[in-house]
């Protein structure tokens, strides 16, 4: 079957206490595209056995899938159904989307260019990122050093 559209798709995390982000654009989504991404996001912020990561996440298919590889260190935690506006993430997507909507795009290159753009500009501008995403009522990290 062939598509009519080429998707980009961004996977993004965001640490709400200091709206630093990492994000990784793909060609899909599924729980192989889920599960190479939670290793590069392991990878990439250091995640393993002595530092642990906890990733808030809804409950779309490729999350919740029976053979989507969560490494070691990585802990999902679901949101209730229905409740975007307690995942940190969802409130920078504007921001991303700003870059993009009412546009064409001459290939999926250039398209990539403008996500990555935003991208960029969400790296430059933490101190907005983390006025948009952390909720005062947000678990704070814990001080400890184990």
């Amino acid at each position: 079957m062939k598509r009519k559209y080429l998707w980009r798709y961004l996977y993004s995390f965001v640490r709400p206490e200091t709206g630093s982000t990492i994000n990784y654009i793909g060609s899909t989504v599924s729980a192989e595209a889920m599960s190479e991404v939670l290793r590069m996001f392991a990878l990439d912020a250091g995640i393993g056995p002595k530092r642990h990561a906890v990733v808030v996440i809804d409950g779309a298919g490729w999350h919740r899938a029976k053979d989507l590889v969560v490494p070691e260190g990585v802990h999902l935690v679901f949101l209730p159904p229905y409740s975007p506006e307690l995942q940190p993430a969802e409130r920078i997507w504007p921001i991303v989307n700003e870059g993009v909507a009412n546009r064409g795009f001459a290939d999926l290159a250039e398209l990539t260019t403008a996500v990555e753009d935003r991208c960029r500009y969400l790296d430059d501008h933490q101190d907005f990122v983390c006025g948009l995403t952390n909720f005062h009522w947000w678990p704070k990290e814990s001080p400890c050093k184990t």
